[in-house]
């Protein structure tokens, strides 16, 4: 039984999320300029996001960009943005291939008009995909996303469109980004760091965190496959003791 076929057997998340870090790190590391680790990160995000399909994954979201990488250097913001909008116009074709549809969140409208374009292209013409949904966090901010939903539900509290007593977690889901996604059940997050980063706060309240000293720039199947085993084994309880489990 190879790889896959083993995965398929066990339990999977629904939703898999990741913080994709470490390629600054890993550029350094051979001399090079970050600009460099992110050009060779690409082959990670192709490589886990074809992987994450054929094991069955149903929901996969990489944190590309948050609102705070809009104080890096220019010249890396420009590099990054560059690289979405190459990767998306050389991917359009793998996505429908593997009838993956594209999603994205954040405020995608403070990103360049070009990759602005080329992202809702992409998100329109894989719209019809139905195995898989990649999300991309662009310009993405776990507490903005939160103000935000509370600026829109305290706005219809104020005008009577709901009452205070009508808010409860689904109210609140409805006014998130991901208002379309489940609730994440495994992070992952490369490079070594034990931290979220301000990445999908509301959504991971109760999923399997997952850390790897990897780079992302080296992260391939068998550590997504490391990442999925070790999820399989973990016992999720939500709240609830074994016994009640069982």
């Amino acid at each position: 039984m190879n790889t896959i076929e083993e995965l398929k057997a066990g339990p999977l998340p629904t939703h898999l999320a990741i913080i994709m870090d470490g390629n600054g790190r890993w550029a350094k590391q051979r001399g090079k300029l970050r600009i460099f680790g992110h050009e060779n990160g690409v082959k990670s995000v192709r490589e886990t996001v074809e992987n994450c399909a054929k094991i069955g994954i149903e929901y996969l979201t990489l944190y590309a960009f948050s609102t705070e990488n809009w104080k890096r250097p220019k010249l890396e913001v420009d590099t990054l943005m560059n690289l979405l909008v190459s990767s998306l116009k050389k991917e359009l074709k793998t996505l429908n291939k593997n009838n993956i549809r594209l999603n994205a969140i954040g405020r995608i409208e403070s990103l360049p008009a070009k990759a602005h374009g080329e992202l809702l292209e992409v998100i329109e013409k894989t719209s019809g995909n139905t195995a898989m949904v990649l999300t991309l966090a662009l310009s993405y901010g776990a507490r903005e996303e939160i103000r935000h939903a509370v600026q829109e539900i305290s706005f219809k509290v104020k005008n009577n469109i709901i009452s205070p007593g009508d808010i409860d977690d689904a109210i609140i889901n409805s006014h998130l980004y991901t208002h379309n996604l489940p609730d994440v059940d495994l992070l992952i997050r490369t490079s070594g760091e034990h931290r979220i980063s301000n990445f999908l706060l509301w959504q991971i309240a109760y999923a399997e965190l997952f850390f790897t000293d990897v780079f992302w720039p080296d992260f391939r199947g068998e550590h997504l496959a490391e990442a999925l085993k070790n999820y399989q084994n973990r016992e999720r309880r939500f709240g609830k003791t074994s016994e009640q489990l069982n």
